[in-house]
């Protein structure tokens, strides 16, 4: 088995750690259990076992290890494990958004605060956004057992302490309110938005998706939907939830700077671009993200005018 990282992973971001090829001895000290998942790929070279969910949750578990210092991240296996490298991407893109509204340098330290909007059971966006910048995180969720898990995380790590809030949804129909109060400035908020509009949607996806990676066809997908409801699936899908999220937005327009998500359809950037004209977004970004083989975006906006950004960086990001 080679140690040598080599071949970088040239669609992720520049600051993005997993750039190069998976430095598997490392990842093995790191979690010695990842090498029970550890097989040869199509090309005969020694790769972890993608198409197994364990394999895959053991090589997030050994990534955050080893690069970001995370010694404990457990949460139940029927929760979504996220895939480290591209919830990295999605931090740096939105401090690379912050940095061109604050003259090319990325605002760091516990002053900054990113919001993320379903947080899950791993808590994955404050982490990174804790380790790569020093912010302060809110996680917000709609399942008390996620929000449990995430503190459960938040307290197994020192690093983590004091850094990160996890405040419960109530209203399941809600998305900002209930969650951001009267007097809260929030400088990003992330999301990764359910896209499936039902669990048969999601099981199809997931079918194709190990089919893809193992070549096998499989009617029951080992992967679990326990959680689906919040985490994969919405009625209506990522359309309508985005939809939703841009127009409760405007109701916090002067709570955060900028407003993104993930869109996974590009499809649905039509009727997203739609519902920010509708109400009345001042300034809309689109950014292509890819990892692999897999491309998504991230479309952020904000309704601040020039003046009252210039207010923001000056109160909250000024350094002496």
């Amino acid at each position: 088995m080679s140690s040598k990282p080599s071949q970088e992973k040239t669609r992720l971001h520049a600051r993005n750690r997993n750039r190069e090829r998976y430095d598997l001895k490392a990842l093995i000290a790191a979690v010695p259990e990842l090498t029970n998942h550890i097989k040869p790929n199509k090309l005969g070279q020694e790769s972890v076992d993608f198409s197994n969910p364990k394999a895959v949750k053991n090589l997030n578990k050994a990534l955050l290890y080893h690069y970001y210092g995370i010694e404990y991240w457990e949460f139940p296996d029927k929760n979504l494990c996220p895939p480290i490298p591209g919830r990295a991407d999605y931090i740096h893109y939105m401090a690379d958004v912050l940095a061109e509204s604050n003259f090319g340098r990325i605002p760091k330290g516990d002053k900054v605060i990113c919001l993320d909007v379903g947080v899950g059971a791993s808590c994955i966006y404050p982490i990174i956004g804790v380790a790569e910048y020093n912010w302060r995180c809110i996680g917000s969720d709609i399942d008390p057992k996620s929000i449990t898990s995430s503190q459960q995380i938040i307290d197994a790590n020192a690093s983590l302490k004091n850094k990160i809030e996890c405040r419960l949804q109530k209203d399941p129909k809600d998305i900002f309110y209930g969650i951001v109060g009267k007097q809260d400035k929030i400088d990003i908020s992330v999301c990764n938005p359910p896209f499936h509009a039902s669990i048969e949607d999601a099981q199809k996806g997931t079918r194709r998706k190990i089919k893809n990676l193992s070549g096998k066809k499989v009617k029951t997908p080992e992967l679990n939907f326990a959680g689906a409801g919040n985490e994969l699936v919405y009625p209506g899908g990522e359309l309508k939830f985005v939809s939703n999220m841009v127009r409760e937005s405007k109701k916090f327009a002067q709570n955060c700077f900028w407003f993104s998500t993930l869109v996974s359809k590009q499809s649905n950037l039509k009727g997203i671009y739609k519902a920010l004209k509708k109400a009345e977004a001042i300034d809309i970004k689109t950014i292509p993200m890819g990892t692999g083989n897999k491309s998504s975006r991230i479309v952020t906006w904000t309704f601040l005018s020039k003046t009252q950004q210039a207010e923001w960086r000056n109160t909250r990001w000024k350094t002496k």
